[in-house]
């Protein structure tokens, strides 16, 4: 009875604080991510320790969750009208900054010494953002314009290229190293990545024709709920990404279910709960005692993320011949790092374990920085690129 009652408390509460984030966020230039982030620290346990064991140990389930919608949300910006506008502009651009700031940041991390295969690793989980924070600032700014929809699909497609960029890097780093490993890490990426793209083609197939049809033109909140954990949890079962599994059950539904007026309105109405329980506990697990020992290795792996994904953003926005301001701003919105980057870290420790203390000391102390710092970026972005 008394878990039940800490947990209904600290629930109530953190929903509440939310809200007052979301308030204060629109009165000053912090957005309201960034602000439940710090919320987060402050009641987490390296300050006050006032979230209760009950609620900290389930923080998996919950950030699962509220990737899942983010991904279905995500899924439904990959549309053939928003592609055929725009598909040649988004492919450059997210190719070209994870490509540019993986070479970037190797460059950068070799030129003060460090080991070619550590540098490698980095600069493969260096091109990853973070989708969740990425669409709460868009949706939190209410940015409708062009610059937004290019934003949101590029960080759709982002952490797909990153995941193979760094099953290459896997596989690079074990010859150097020397490593027999039991399965190959390119063949590991590709079935874990083409796996999720089946299940999601698999669901996002009949889904698109049978939601929507109890109330006509809008599927309710538990058709698309309903459709959004199942397939979680089918691709956590087979161990394939459940990201881009719904991402691309998202995309299916929004080009194929013509019958629908507005297809993910039921998601957008539920998600934002869940966002607030997300980015707070992710609040409290991070550990700001690691920004001490963030030393010279952090400080270039900082620098060069940050000019790998203003640099190649750049350079795919002009290759898909953006305007001159999204050139500009399209890299800058998009240096939020979080949870990708840390599963890619995790993975590369424990393959090569020999590296676990210097891999997890750079991403956990700079994860700290560019979750804190990259959505303030971010929403500058889309106020300078709001339409006038």
């Amino acid at each position: 009875m008394e878990s039940t009652a800490q947990i209904l408390l600290t629930l109530g509460g953190i929903l509440l604080l939310g809200l007052a984030t979301d308030v204060i966020g629109q009165r000053t230039f912090l957005p309201r991510v960034t602000l439940m982030l710090l919320f987060g620290a402050i009641i987490g346990p390296e300050m006050l320790d006032l979230i209760p064991v009950v609620i900290a140990g389930r923080f998996e389930l919950i950030a699962n969750m509220a990737l899942l919608m983010v991904g279905f949300l995500l899924g439904g910006r990959l549309t053939w009208d928003n592609l055929a506008r725009s598909g040649r502009e988004i492919l450059w651009i997210s190719v070209c900054e994870v490509m540019v700031t993986a070479a970037i940041v190797f460059l950068g991390l070799r030129l003060v010494g460090v080991p070619v295969e550590i540098a490698i690793l980095l600069g493969c989980i260096a091109s990853a953002t973070a989708p969740a924070a990425t669409v709460d600032i868009v949706m939190e700014s209410g940015s409708k314009g062009r610059f937004a929809d290019l934003l949101l699909s590029v960080v759709a497609l982002d952490d797909a290229w990153g995941l193979i960029l760094f099953s290459v890097g896997l596989a690079l780093v074990a010859v150097l190293s020397g490593v027999d490993t039991a399965a190959s890490p390119l063949w590991l990426a590709f079935s874990d990545i083409g796996g999720a793209v089946l299940l999601g083609v698999l669901i996002g197939l009949p889904a698109a024709y049978l939601t929507g049809r109890i109330r006509p033109g809008q599927p309710m909140l538990v058709e698309a709920l309903g459709l959004v954990f199942v397939c979680g949890g089918l691709a956590l079962w087979l161990n394939v990404s459940f990201l881009i599994a719904s991402m691309v059950m998202g995309a299916v539904v929004a080009n194929l279910a013509r019958h629908h007026e507005y297809p993910f309105h039921a998601i957008e109405d539920i998600e934002w709960p869940f966002m607030v329980i997300f980015f707070v506990l992710a609040g409290a697990s991070l550990e700001f005692g690691a920004l001490a020992g963030i030393g010279l290795v952090g400080v270039v792996y900082v620098a060069c993320r940050f000019a790998g994904k203003v640099i190649g953003a750049g350079i795919g926005a002009a290759g898909g011949g953006s305007d001159p301001a999204t050139r500009r701003w399209i890299g800058p919105a998009l240096l939020p790092q979080a949870g990708a980057n840390m599963g890619m870290a995790l993975v590369a420790t424990g393959l090569f374990p020999e590296h676990r203390q210097l891999l997890l000391s750079v991403i956990i102390s700079t994860t700290v920085l560019f979750e804190l710092i990259g959505p303030v970026i971010t929403r500058l972005a889309l106020r300078r690129m709001a339409p006038a």
